[in-house]
Parts: structure tokens; C-alpha cells; sequence
């Protein structure tokens, strides 16, 4: 109630605007009630998931980073995306729009404070769904196409992300209210300094779209041979479009991301099965055991039984 008798308008923004930093350490509680020890949780909403690491990162972690909608709650991280470096943290929030392979590296954790993050995956489904009712009037033109973008991060959706956490802890709440929360969150995002740029990925007809469908054949055929006219031929584009597109969005060509993907892979195999160099080279689509040896030498920093055996001994004094 006004000095005057007149009844003061509801300010319905305080709740998600001014308090920022009230959601995020209760988004950082939550975070870490669901991820109780060092790695990776996928949680009870689908597409869900929480990190946690109690430490920097001595050496880059090379994975894929999907389609998604990254917050830190507590800590910072740092990707490569071929030549460029994205840096977010509790202020910053990172999108991915496409699959593209990352040197991750945790910058900023202690044991007393650790790196705690919540990633949202983001289907091109339903980002076309949601596109029709945030841009009812057509999108406007758009000209930057990237694989990540990194913007402050949103008051409104690292609140919006705690209420989906707390959703978890009821099963009823986690199937029903849950995904409107997660709507509400996609919502947010489109409306947001880079929502533009985010809907081309529930567009059909963008390029950014295409760029994806090209990206989804790479994963799934990496060790194939490929050739770049029969997969601009796939999405529909000239050779020479495709590949200016393609460089533009993942900062490689396509036969870069192809060798950057088998590589990566080749590792893991290494790793995880036991395999040796030559197998696991085979295996991902090397005909020469010395161009491979090359390739990751120089992409990895060191020969690929030199690398295995650093990794392993990191592993055993870190466990």
C-alpha cells in the first residue's frame, strides 16, 4: 500500500531478477546434493545433468560438446573450439548449438569450494516448437553462425534451472512439473541477448541446421571415408557454401572435424578397452599406423603409447 491509499503494482520480477546471487548458491546446494562426489550425473529429468569437480584440471579433457545450455553455479571452466577459448563461470553462461569436439579444462575448483555446473541438453525439436511462439512474427535475419557462444548468465534462468532442481526431489514433480520448468528455461533462452541465434537450430531450412545434419552423419560415420560434395549434397548446399558454413560454425573444415573426432576416439579406445595403438587406429579409420602416429602426436602433444601410459599414471595417483 502507497503513502496515498493506492494499492502498489506486484512487482513480479523481483523473484527472478534481484537476487541473483541467492539463487545461485541454492542452485550450487542442489547441485551438489545430486552430485556428491567428482563427475558427471545424469539426472532424473532427461537431458538433465550435474558436475562436479574438486579440482583444476592439470591437462585439457578432449570430448564432444553436444547441444546444450551450460550454468556454473560455483567454480569456471574453459573450452577450446579449434583456435578460440571460451572462458564462463557463475557470471557467464555457455550455449552450444552443434556437436563440436572441446579441450575442457576446470580453471577455478577447491575441495572447500568445487566446480558445480548444470548442463541442459537442447533438441532441435523442440526449440522449433518453442521458436513459433517467442518469434510469432518470423525471426529477424541473422548473420554470426557459431558452434558456442558464451553471454552473461540469465538471473531469470539460473532461477528458473533451481526450481527444476528442486523438482527432483518429488517423482510426480520430476514427470509433470519438470518439463513445463524446462520450457519456461528454453523460453528464457530464446528470449535472451542470443536467443536469435539460438532458434536457427529448430529451423530446417537454416544453415545452421544443415551444419548439424552434416554433423550428425560425421559422428556417426567417422570412420568412413568422406567425401566433402557428398555431404554438402546431403544437407542440400553447393561444395563450396557447405564448407564456408561449415568453417564458420565449428572453426574447421570437415575433414578437420573427421580427423579431430577419430582421434579423440582412437584415445578413448586406448583407454577404456585396452587396445593398442595400431588396432585402435584401425578401428577409426587410419589405413597408415604412421599417419596416425603423426596426427595425434601433434594433436595430442606426444606419441600415442607415450600419451596412454601419462594418462594412466595420472589416473592411479589421482584415485
Amino acid at each position: 500500500m502507497k503513502p496515498d491509499g493506492k494499492i502498489a503494482p506486484f512487482r513480479a520480477a523481483n523473484r527472478f531478477t534481484e537476487h541473483p546471487e541467492t539463487d545461485r548458491t541454492r542452485l550450487a546446494g542442489l547441485i551438489a546434493a545430486y552430485a556428491p562426489y567428482d563427475g558427471s550425473f545424469d539426472l532424473r529429468v532427461p537431458g538433465v545433468h550435474a558436475s562436479r569437480a574438486s579440482r583444476p584440471n592439470k591437462d585439457c579433457i578432449y570430448n564432444l560438446g553436444i547441444p546444450s545450455l551450460c550454468i556454473v553455479a560455483q567454480g569456471a571452466k574453459a573450452v577450446t573450439v579449434g583456435p578460440a577459448v571460451y572462458e564462463y563461470d557463475a557470471a557467464r553462461m555457455i550455449v552450444f548449438s552443434v556437436a563440436v569436439p572441446v579441450a575442457a579444462r576446470i580453471t577455478k575448483a577447491s575441495f572447500a569450494e568445487p566446480y558445480l555446473s548444470l548442463r541442459l541438453d537442447l533438441e532441435a525439436q523442440k526449440i522449433s516448437e518453442l521458436v513459433l511462439k517467442v518469434f510469432p512474427n518470423g525471426l529477424p535475419p541473422v548473420q554470426e553462425r557459431n558452434a558456442v557462444y558464451v553471454t552473461p548468465a540469465d538471473a531469470s534462468i539460473v532461477n528458473a534451472l533451481t526450481r527444476l532442481m528442486e523438482c527432483l526431489a518429488q517423482a510426480d514433480d520430476a514427470a509433470q512439473v519438470a518439463p513445463l520448468v524446462v520450457d519456461e528455461i528454453l523460453i528464457r533462452l530464446l528470449r535472451s541477448p542470443i536467443g536469435v541465434r539460438v532458434a536457427q537450430m529448430g529451423l530446417a531450412e537454416s544453415s545452421l541446421r544443415r551444419i548439424a545434419t552434416a554433423i550428425t552423419w560425421l559422428r556417426e560415420n567417422y570412420s568412413q571415408s568422406m567425401k566433402v560434395e557428398e555431404l554438402a549434397d546431403l544437407v542440400h548446399m553447393s561444395p563450396s557454401s557447405f564448407h564456408e558454413h561449415f568453417k564458420s560454425v565449428t572453426s574447421m573444415s570437415p575433414l578437420q572435424y573427421q580427423k579431430v573426432l577419430r582421434l579423440q576416439e582412437a584415445r578413448r579406445l586406448m583407454l577404456s578397452s585396452l587396445v593398442d595403438a595400431g588396432t585402435a587406429s584401425q578401428r577409426v579409420g587410419y589405413l597408415s599406423a604412421s599417419q596416425f602416429s603423426r596426427e595425434y602426436s601433434r594433436f595430442f602433444g606426444s606419441a600415442p603409447t607415450r600419451d596412454i601410459a601419462r594418462l594412466r599414471q595420472d589416473a592411479q595417483i589421482s584415485a
